[in-house]
């Protein structure tokens, strides 16, 4: 069984380095549009610490977590953008603080859960480390879209390992939710970390192959960045189909980005 410590460890790394970013921004630069059609630099904020508000109740109070997921069967186009805008609209100190305690508290319910312990989702139900990682993912993808607002060049780290796990682990859901026959084989995928370390996953005499920087490979499957502006390289069919779906997230699949210098 995985010990989740390293990645809980990195998620409270990830949430202070963003919380830097926005710690003393004007009213101003809160209001700045984002990548995401419609959402500010608050309603990042704001979705994020909806998110682990509701991935507390997940672990903490699994009643009070089905009722939320009533909620979102009964609006499943708008729940999420609710959730971002009732927190966009409060005072940006306010809802920095409702950040900051709420990612807390997630930190303190996963670190103690206990071993084995596996927790309700709007998919599948999760592990510790599975929650986690999900929102690390999530933290550090609606923190490059914070970024990207304030004009900022965030350096990467080798946290992305955790991302990169998740976007090949989640290869098989990228072809289901896209309608598409799930691959057979297994692919090799090889990327090369911030620190130079190369992280390999799958058989070495795979077929299908997938080359390329970590950081592409996360800004990929969180679809922050489109596939022809980036180093990534397929080699098989099927590697090549997967690098136009691929999603580490839940849900529908994304429209994902436009190609930098495409026409809107």
């Amino acid at each position: 069984m995985a010990d989740p410590t390293p990645v809980i460890d990195d998620l409270r790394a990830e949430s202070e380095e963003l919380d830097l970013l926005v710690a003393e921004l004007s009213p101003a630069q809160w209001a700045l549009a984002t990548p995401a059609p419609g959402w500010t630099v608050a309603h990042q904020i704001a979705h994020l610490a909806w998110t682990d508000h509701s991935s507390v109740l997940a672990v903490t109070d699994h009643d009070a977590f089905s009722r939320e997921v009533e909620k979102a069967l009964a609006a499943p186009g708008d729940f999420v953008d609710e959730g971002a805008e009732e927190g966009a609209r409060k005072p940006p100190e306010r809802l920095l603080a409702d950040w900051r305690a709420g990612r807390t508290a997630l930190e303190e319910a996963l670190r103690a859960a206990p071993d084995g312990a596996r927790f309700p989702w709007y998919g599948p139900p999760m592990s510790t480390a599975s929650m986690a990682t999900a929102r690390l993912m999530e933290t550090w993808a609606h923190g490059m879209d914070v970024a990207d607002a304030l004009g900022v060049e965030r350096t990467p780290t080798d946290r992305l390992r955790h991302i990169a796990r998740l976007g090949v682990r989640t290869r098989d859901f990228a072809f289901g939710v896209h309608g598409m026959p799930v691959p057979f084989e297994e692919f090799r995928v090889e990327l090369t970390a911030p620190s130079g370390e190369v992280w390999t996953y799958g058989p070495e005499d795979a077929a299908d192959r997938v080359t390329g920087p970590a950081l592409d490979f996360c800004l990929l499957v969180t679809q922050r960045a489109h596939r022809s502006d980036l180093a990534l390289r397929a080699a098989g069919p099927d590697a090549d189909r997967w690098l136009d779906i691929a999603q580490a997230f839940a849900g529908p699949p994304g429209k994902g980005r436009q190609a930098k210098g495409e026409t809107p």
